[in-house]
C-alpha cells in the first residue's frame, strides 16, 4: 500500500512539472504571424518573404528565416528588425539567431539598437532581453544628442541606462574628445565615469589627463580627475583630486595641488587650491610652496597660505604669502611672517619683523621690500628700524642701522648702501685683512658705505658726523654691538628647509597618454595578396613549386 502511495505521488509530481514547463513553453513559444511562403514540417519550417514572427511583447521582422518549433529558436536573414511594442527598443541587422526559450537574441553585422535618443552600431551584438542586457564585441559605436562613444566592447544595461565600455574608448563631443580604456555612461544624465589613465582634449586644445579615472557630466561640462592635470595654454593645474567647473572657470585641487602660471613662470604648490581662470586669482593652503623660475636659477618660498591676483585689466598684480614665510635663492634667502610679490614691477615687500640674508651680511627692519630687476636682485628698501650687519674676514660683525635704508646689488652682491636718518655705523678697522686694530663707531643723519665682495670697503657720512674709535684692546660685548643687535644666521632658511616643508615629485613628461597611440590596425596580408607581391617581385609562388 505504501508503494502505491508513493507511486501514485511521483506520477502527480511529474504531471504537475510537465504542465508547468508546458505552460512555460507557450507561454514563451515563437509564433508566426505572416510570411510570403512556407516551407517544411516535423519541426523545421522555412519561411520566405515578408516574414513576421512574434515572441511575447515584440515582433520580428525579416525577409527570409530557418524556424525550429521544436526546440523554439530561429535563424533570421536579411532585413531583420525587432521591435519591442511595450518598450521603446527597436533593434535591426542583416542577420539574426533567436532563442524563445532564453530570449537572447544574436545579431550580426550592421547591427544598430535603438533607446529612444540612444542608438548603438555594432557589426556583434547578444541582447538578453530577459535581462534586458546588451551585449557588443569586436567594436561598437553609440550616439545620443550629446555624445559619440566608440569602444571594442561594452554592455548596455537599457533597464538602468548604463553603458558599459572597455577598451580604446573614445567620447566624442562638440567640445571634446576623452580616451580611456574603461568608461561607464549614464545615457539619461549624460554622465561618464572612467577607470584608470584617461586623456581629454578640448577643441581649443587644453587637455585634461588623469591616471586613476575620471568622472564628467556632459551636460553641466563639469569635470573630477584623479590624479589628475588640466593644461591650458597659460596654465597647468595638477591635483590628487581634481575638480574643474567649465562653465565657471574654476579648478579646485585637494592633496597634492600644484598651480603654474606659464607667463609668470611662477608654480604654486600646496594641499588644497582653487583657481578662477577669468579672474586669474588662486587660493592655495597648506604647507604652500612657491617657485618663480628665472633664467639663471629658481626662487622657493615656504608659506602656510598663498593668493595670487593677475588679471589683465587690473593694474595691481601679486602674490601674497601668509604665516612662516621663507626664501630661498642662490644669492638670497629670508624669513618674515608674510610676504607681498607685485607682478608688475617684480617687487617683493616682507612685513613683521622680516629678516634677509645675502652672502655673509644679515637685513632687518620693520618693513623691507626688494626690486628684481632682468631676473637679478637689483636694490632693497629697508624702512624703520633698518638694521644691517656684515662679518668681515675675521668674522667680525659689522653693523649699521638708521630709520631708513636703500641698498644696490651687484652680481647678487651687496654693492653699496645709503643710510637716512638717525644712521649709526659700527665696523672694524682691520690691517691686512687679519688683524684688527680697533672699532669705528659714528652718528651721522645720512651715511653712505661701499662693499667688496660682501664686506665694507668705503664709508661716507654727512655733515657734522659724530664719531669715536675704540682701540681692539678695549673692545668689549657692549661697545662692540650697536642697540638692537641680532646676529640670527643660524634661522637661515636653505634647501633642505624647503624639501622637508613640501617634497615634490616632477611631472613626468613621458607618462603615458593614449592620444599618443597610432590607430594602426596591423594586420596579415591574405593569400591573394602575397600571391600579388611574388609576381611583382618575380619569384614562382610557393604553390607551384611544392
Amino acid at each position: 500500500m505504501t508503494k502505491q502511495i508513493t507511486r501514485i505521488f511521483l506520477i502527480s509530481f511529474l504531471l504537475c512539472q510537465w504542465t508547468v514547463q508546458s505552460m512555460a513553453q507557450e507561454a514563451s513559444a515563437l509564433n508566426i504571424n505572416n510570411a510570403g511562403q512556407l516551407v517544411g514540417a516535423e519541426g523545421f519550417q522555412r519561411l520566405i518573404g515578408d516574414v513576421e514572427m512574434e515572441h511575447q511583447s515584440s515582433l520580428i521582422y525579416c525577409d527570409s528565416a530557418y524556424f525550429y518549433q521544436a526546440t523554439n529558436q530561429a535563424k533570421l536573414f536579411g532585413n531583420v528588425r525587432i521591435v519591442d511594442q511595450e518598450d521603446p527598443i527597436q533593434t535591426t541587422s542583416s542577420y539574426a539567431e533567436y532563442d524563445g526559450n532564453t530570449q537572447l537574441a544574436k545579431l550580426r553585422t550592421n547591427v544598430v539598437f535603438t533607446n529612444q535618443e540612444t542608438t548603438l552600431y555594432t557589426d556583434y551584438l547578444d541582447y538578453d532581453r530577459a535581462g534586458n542586457i546588451a551585449y557588443y564585441f569586436n567594436d561598437g559605436r553609440v550616439i545620443d544628442s550629446a555624445n559619440v562613444l566608440t569602444s571594442e566592447k561594452g554592455r548596455y544595461d537599457v533597464s538602468i541606462e548604463r553603458i558599459t565600455f572597455q577598451n580604446d574608448v573614445v567620447l566624442v563631443n562638440p567640445d571634446y574628445t576623452l580616451r580611456t580604456n574603461d568608461l561607464v555612461y549614464m545615457t539619461i544624465p549624460k554622465t561618464a565615469e572612467t577607470k584608470g589613465l584617461t586623456n581629454l582634449v578640448s577643441k581649443e586644445g587644453n587637455t585634461l589627463d588623469a591616471q586613476k579615472g575620471s568622472f564628467y557630466d556632459t551636460q553641466n561640462k563639469q569635470f573630477r580627475f584623479f590624479d589628475g592635470i588640466v593644461e591650458t595654454e597659460t596654465s597647468r593645474v595638477k591635483a590628487i583630486e581634481l575638480f574643474y567647473d567649465e562653465n565657471l572657470g574654476y579648478y579646485e585641487g585637494k592633496e597634492d595641488v600644484r598651480m603654474l602660471n606659464k607667463e609668470r613662470e611662477i608654480e604654486i604648490f600646496g594641499e588644497v587650491g582653487k583657481y578662477w581662470e577669468e579672474e586669474k586669482h588662486s587660493l592655495i593652503y597648506g604647507n604652500a610652496l612657491v617657485r618663480k623660475y628665472f633664467e639663471a636659477d629658481t626662487l622657493y618660498m615656504t608659506a602656510d597660505s598663498l593668493i595670487s591676483y593677475d588679471r589683465e585689466e587690473d593694474s595691481l598684480k601679486y602674490l601674497q604669502a601668509f604665516r612662516d614665510v621663507n626664501l630661498v635663492k642662490a644669492d638670497l634667502s629670508g624669513k618674515a611672517d608674510s610676504l607681498v610679490y607685485n607682478y608688475n614691477d617684480s617687487s617683493i615687500h616682507l612685513y613683521q619683523e622680516p629678516v634677509m640674508w645675502n652672502q655673509k651680511s644679515q637685513i632687518s627692519a620693520d618693513s623691507m621690500t626688494f626690486f628684481i630687476a632682468n631676473e637679478v636682485l637689483e636694490r632693497v628698501f629697508l624702512k624703520d628700524n633698518a638694521f644691517i650687519i656684515t662679518q668681515d674676514t675675521i668674522l667680525n660683525f659689522n653693523q649699521m642701522k638708521g630709520r631708513k635704508m636703500t641698498g644696490y646689488f651687484s652680481d647678487g652682491q651687496i654693492s653699496k648702501m645709503d643710510i637716512e636718518g638717525n644712521g649709526e655705523s659700527l665696523y672694524f678697522v682691520l690691517e691686512s685683512d687679519t688683524i684688527s686694530q680697533g672699532v669705528n663707531r659714528t652718528l651721522s643723519a645720512t651715511i653712505q658705505l661701499k662693499f667688496k665682495d660682501g664686506a665694507i670697503n668705503r664709508v661716507n657720512y654727512g655733515v657734522k658726523p659724530d664719531g669715536r674709535f675704540i682701540p681692539s684692546q678695549r673692545i668689549d660685548n657692549d661697545n662692540s654691538r650697536l642697540p638692537g643687535f641680532s646676529w640670527r644666521f643660524d634661522e637661515r632658511p636653505d634647501m633642505e628647509l624647503i624639501h622637508s616643508w613640501r617634497p615634490i615629485q616632477e611631472i613626468d613628461p613621458k607618462a603615458k597618454n593614449l592620444f599618443n597611440s597610432p590607430d594602426i590596425e596591423i594586420r596579415m596580408p591574405t593569400d591573394q595578396e602575397i600571391e600579388e607581391e611574388l609576381k611583382k617581385r618575380g619569384v614562382e609562388s610557393l604553390k607551384k613549386q611544392n
